[in-house]
């Protein structure tokens, strides 16, 4: 009964009274000890509560599972869906009218986005912004990117215990998300272009002051978007959508973007293909100077504007009429904007004139695979070389240690971690260059995997092989020797084996691993492959059918 509703809410500290007419706004937050990306946002939620009051609603604050890739194993990836049940489920069975997520790493801000969508309950997004930038030997440091440079500096045998111990003091800097443009980064841009985050809030340093007034905007805009009657289908329109894709690959977005935009889109009954974000990338330039791609960090890419200048500097290639988080259209925001010709280039001075993307199809991933072509080195984007197989996790050390014996010319062939093989596809995909040719120089290598890779990750790595090795796909198949052609501009990932000989061979892949219980058991079950967005089959939404709000039966518990 609805006494008993308000007692329990009454007692939590929420002023409702018998007359009602204050919408209940809920605060999905995901801040947690064990996740420093996300950790900021407990400074936002009072803020957020302060909004949504002065309109005139009730902030109901509840926690959400905190899906960060430093601790988070074997990858954050396969809670992203568990993530999106347990906020669609606590939306559909709590008494809320609007949601507002707050996340910062990078399957948190998809994840919950997703829980949402299927609800179709209004939406915003505040993130936690990125961390301060760490220096080290006089030089910045890019989240995860230089990482990985010197990471291979060190197993060159190129830097010593001491100067690593220094470089882990100076990465210890504080709070937030990753500051290059990862897929953290690329989450919080779509999140702007999609209608969902604030403009211009998602590339604020966490801890800046700016966040709060932001924060406190979103509460009261959330309000005003439940009396509206807006729901998640009509804010995140076809139109933001093919906006986002384009603005993804303007910015050098994260490979990762590609999988969470597909399942983000399907929750809400669009269809977003491969070929969509080939056709879009092949005729949009890299804009965003900003790590893997470039050479800024996060914070110059704030200081340029961010994502309103990326509006403004693609002009007319972007649907203007389409509604932004604040109300403003996007031809609104990009007349305010500040002006291109910094981090954020001009289309007429692109950073990369190719685009981010390719996707590539043939006997290797007859349903697709995905190249950051704007983070790969353009010498080894047409390539043709024996493989070098490795198979699964456990191989990796040996395969590219010190023993090594892969020739020069190889293509590294990861394969076992996919969505089903890993499980939840980790970002094990940027494979180690082997030891021996670190020490000669050699600092990329054509890769083939069906894995991910870190959206702070470069390199010529052929991603999100499909169908995947566990699946029965042609990726299991591959022997060392193998003759591999790859030609990203061309499309093109094939094996020079015979169709008669490729069927023909034991499937080779690693034996997907015993824990078949649980949530486990539930993702190896149902999810599907990274074309259609690791998804889960029985939560994509019918294509063309908006969602709808499956609400419970009312009555006494």
């Amino acid at each position: 009964m609805a006494l008993d509703s308000r007692v329990a809410l009454r007692m939590g500290g929420a002023p409702v009274v018998a007359a009602g007419g204050r919408p209940l706004i809920g605060l999905a937050n995901s801040s947690s000890d064990l996740n420093p990306c996300n950790q900021p946002l407990d400074d936002l939620a009072a803020p957020l509560r302060e909004g949504i009051t002065e309109a005139g609603g009730i902030p109901i604050e509840f926690p959400v599972m905190s899906l960060g890739e430093d601790l988070i194993k074997p990858s954050a990836m396969l809670y992203r869906n568990l993530v999106s049940m347990e906020v669609e489920e606590s939306l559909r069975s709590q008494p809320l009218d609007g949601v507002v997520v707050l996340a910062g790493c990078d399957k948190s801000v998809p994840g919950a986005l997703m829980g949402a969508f299927s609800t179709d309950l209004p939406s915003l997004l505040v993130v936690s912004g990125p961390r301060p930038v760490a220096v080290f030997e006089g030089q910045r440091i890019g989240t995860g990117t230089d990482l990985w440079r010197m990471w291979d500096e060190r197993r060159a045998g190129r830097m010593s215990d001491e100067r690593w111990r220094d470089l882990e003091d100076a990465l210890t800097r504080g709070r937030g998300t990753c500051n290059t443009m990862g897929t953290a980064s690329s989450m919080g841009v779509m999140g702007e272009v999609l209608g969902l985050a604030w403009p211009g809030s998602t590339s604020i340093p966490a801890g800046d002051p700016r966040h709060r007034e932001v924060a406190r905007m979103v509460g009261r805009r959330i309000v005003a978007l439940v009396r509206e009657s807006a729901r998640a289908s009509s804010q995140v329109t076809r139109e933001a959508l093919a906006n986002a894709l384009v603005v993804l690959s303007a910015v050098g977005g994260s490979t990762n973007a590609v999988v969470h935009l597909t399942a983000m889109a399907r929750r809400l009954g669009y269809d977003l293909a491969l070929e969509d974000v080939d056709r879009v990338s092949r005729r949009t330039p890299v804009l965003v100077d900003v790590e893997p791609s470039g050479r800024a960090l996060m914070e110059d890419f704030d200081a340029d504007g961010g994502v309103p200048t990326v509006l403004r500097a693609l002009g007319d290639r972007l649907h203007g009429d389409a509604i932004l988080a604040d109300g403003s259209t996007v031809a609104q925001v990009q007349e305010r904007a500040a002006a291109p010709g910094g981090v954020v280039r001009r289309l007429d001075d692109p950073l990369d004139a190719e685009g981010a993307f390719r996707v590539v199809r043939g006997n290797l991933a007859p349903d697709g695979a995905l190249i950051k072509r704007s983070a790969a080195s353009p010498s080894l984007l047409r390539h043709r070389g024996p493989a070098y197989v490795i198979r699964g996790y456990d191989e990796l050390s040996t395969r590219t240690g010190p023993a090594s014996q892969c020739p020069e010319d190889a293509v590294l062939v990861f394969a076992g971690a996919g969505p089903v093989g890993g499980p939840g596809m980790p970002e094990w995909g940027m494979v180690p260059i082997p030891e021996p040719l670190l020490a000669r120089g050699v600092r990329d290598m054509v890769r083939v995997t069906d894995a991910r890779m870190s959206g702070t990750s470069y390199g010529t790595v052929f991603l999100h092989v499909a169908p995947e090795a566990a699946v029965g796909g042609a990726l299991g198949r591959v022997r060392d020797g193998d003759v591999i052609t790859v030609d990203a501009d061309a499309g093109v990932l094939h094996v020079e084996l015979s169709e008669d000989e490729l069927a023909g061979r034991r499937a080779d892949w690693p034996v997907a691993g015993s824990q078949e219980r649980g949530y486990v058991a539930l993702y190896r079950r149902h999810v599907t492959q990274a074309p259609d967005g690791c998804d889960f089959d029985f939560l994509v939404q019918p294509r063309g059918v908006a969602p709808q709000l499956r609400e419970p039966v009312v009555g006494r518990s």
